[in-house]
């Protein structure tokens, strides 16, 4: 059966090989949260290492029509997977659907048919350079994760639902990301996962053990080294922190409005103020209380009468953190203000004093690419801010009374490896908040959470998540969960603070270490496929 299998992908062309790829990319998806079925991966990669088979045009290596057939394929694959796994962006649209409903196609079809020709080239290098045995993995798995990455950086970058990210939730698979960064994951993931595909021999009649038990191996190694890294007993916490972080559960639509901004703060504060256990009475049991991504419809820092009720409701000793919209006056020759997604401190005084704006905006969301031509359309940018929001100039580390440094992450900020540390002395914490209701009770937020605690493996500092709807929690530097609050239940979470580990060796070199793995598998491939054709002559 997996022999003829085989054939018949190997053998299809035109709709029916499209359709193929399209089911294989598609499948993929199964991997990714909340589902996290990691095997899907080895029938979407089997399927896919088939298909650039199946793309010889013609007995040249480099011959046109194959690398073409092989960008075709991507294309499709890239598309199946992205429409089933990023189908949920479509909730944004609904949330003002007089407004943006026309438009969802944009993200639920658009998005996927564009990201897709990330997958289109990553097929295409692959098979202009495709070597025949099993040594076609390696290339495979090269230059998917060269791919990848362009897409986590091309155009400001959307590394989302990379594959590296379905080993996240595997049980100490994951911790090789304290080496290897979640492009590394992806390169292993890829590598491994499409092993059976290799075991077919060249001439199509046997199978042969050898790419099973090879791919066997490292995720074995994969998983010693999280069993070995991973200590027995919870990690230590840092003395004297008592955290609160405040979900609020507010639905992204007219109730969360100007008018309402009485109905709001005092929802804050009942949630804030509640008892949870006889230690932890209210506000006055911890020292920091955490509110999430753009808590307030107004200016917090120009509402006189909310930072008196702030100013009233938290004891002396405790710091309020907390998401907030931030303007700046207009610069000299300009007519409005410029608007900046920001996280605050503010004491028991109702004072501010410290603030980072959000550098890493979300284009379509906060910002508008190309303006003037958009604008032109009657395109409009989903946060309702006049011009948008600016991004801060960069990222910087924020600092609150009794709290190591804090690395601050705003939403979609924690989703790109490698760039959540601030230049400077390293955090002890990363500190995400975000507001997930845009996306109501989809697979969009575990996702979002899923990558957040990625970059708390990778760097090995704990990470702290308070959003406006799930999944807020408290991690720990290994990726654990210590606390956690799940999506669409209101409430507050009340935890410890992990110690951070020393830096990791992701940490120290980025990823350098991807791109030695590609590099070197691209050599070892080209020696392979070299070897092979000598011994056939």
């Amino acid at each position: 059966m997996f022999l003829r299998a085989s054939q018949t992908v190997l053998l299809a062309w035109g709709w029916p090989r499209r359709l193929i790829a399209l089911f294989a990319g598609a499948v993929g998806a199964l991997a990714m949260p909340p589902l996290g079925v990691w095997p899907a991966l080895i029938i979407s990669f089997t399927l896919a290492v088939w298909l650039l088979d199946g793309s010889i045009a013609s007995g040249k290596r480099f011959d046109f029509g194959g690398v073409r057939a092989a960008a075709i394929a991507g294309w499709w694959f890239g598309f199946g997977y992205f429409l089933a796994s990023l189908w949920w962006l479509g909730s944004a649209f609904l949330v003002e659907a007089d407004k943006f409903a026309a438009l969802m196609p944009l993200g639920v079809v658009g998005l996927p048919a564009g990201l897709a020709f990330f997958m289109a080239l990553g097929f295409a290098l692959a098979r202009a350079f495709w070597p025949a045995g099993p040594a076609r993995i390696l290339v495979f798995a090269a230059m998917l994760t060269i791919s990848e990455w362009l897409r986590g950086h091309i155009l400001t970058g959307f590394p989302w639902n990379s594959f590296g990210l379905a080993f996240g939730d595997a049980a100490l698979l994951d911790q090789t990301a304290s080496l290897t960064g979640l492009y590394g994951l992806t390169f292993l993931a890829l590598a491994t996962l499409s092993a059976p595909a290799a075991m077919i021999s060249d001439d199509g009649k046997t199978l042969r053990s050898f790419p099973l038990v090879a791919a066997s191996v490292v995720l074995a190694g994969m998983a010693i080294y999280g069993w070995r890294r991973l200590p027995d007993a919870p990690t230590q916490t840092v003395p004297n922190v008592r955290l609160r972080l405040m979900q609020p559960n507010l639905p992204q639509d007219a109730k969360f409005a100007p008018d309402n901004r009485d109905e709001i703060m005092r929802r804050y504060f009942e949630l804030s103020g509640r008892p949870s256990s006889p230690e932890i009475t209210g506000v006055a049991s911890v020292t920091h209380l955490i509110w999430p991504e753009s808590s307030f419809p107004f200016i917090l820092d120009r509402d006189r009468k909310a930072l008196g009720e702030i100013a009233d409701f938290l004891p002396p000793g405790v710091t309020l953190i907390t998401g907030a919209a931030r303007a700046d006056e207009p610069l000299p020759g300009e007519r409005m203000h410029r608007f900046y997604n920001s996280l605050q401190t503010l004491d028991h005084e109702g004072v501010v004093r410290s603030s980072y704006d959000k550098a890493h905006l979300v284009p379509f969301g906060e910002y508008l690419p190309l303006r003037a031509l958009l604008d032109a359309i009657g395109l409009r940018q989903f946060v309702t801010m006049p011009g948008g929001f600016t991004a801060g100039a960069m990222r910087r580390a924020l600092q609150a009374p009794g709290l190591p440094l804090i690395a601050p992450l705003i939403c979609y900020e924690a989703v790109f490896p490698g760039e959540v540390l601030p230049p400077g002395p390293r955090p002890g914490l990363l500190l995400n908040v975000t507001n997930d209701a845009w996306f109501g009770l989809t697979p969009g937020p575990y996702q979002h959470f899923a990558q957040a605690r990625m970059r708390a493996i990778e760097e090995g500092l704990p990470l702290v998540r308070d959003a406006n709807t799930g999944i807020s929690a408290i991690v720990d530097p290994y990726g654990r969960i210590v606390r956690k609050l799940p999506l669409g239940v209101e409430g507050v979470l009340d935890g410890p603070l992990p110690v951070p580990l020393a830096a990791t060796i992701y940490a120290r070199l980025g990823d350098f270490i991807p791109a030695m793995m590609v590099v070197f598998s691209l050599l070892f491939a080209w020696r392979a496929s070299r070897f092979g054709r000598r011994r056939s002559s």
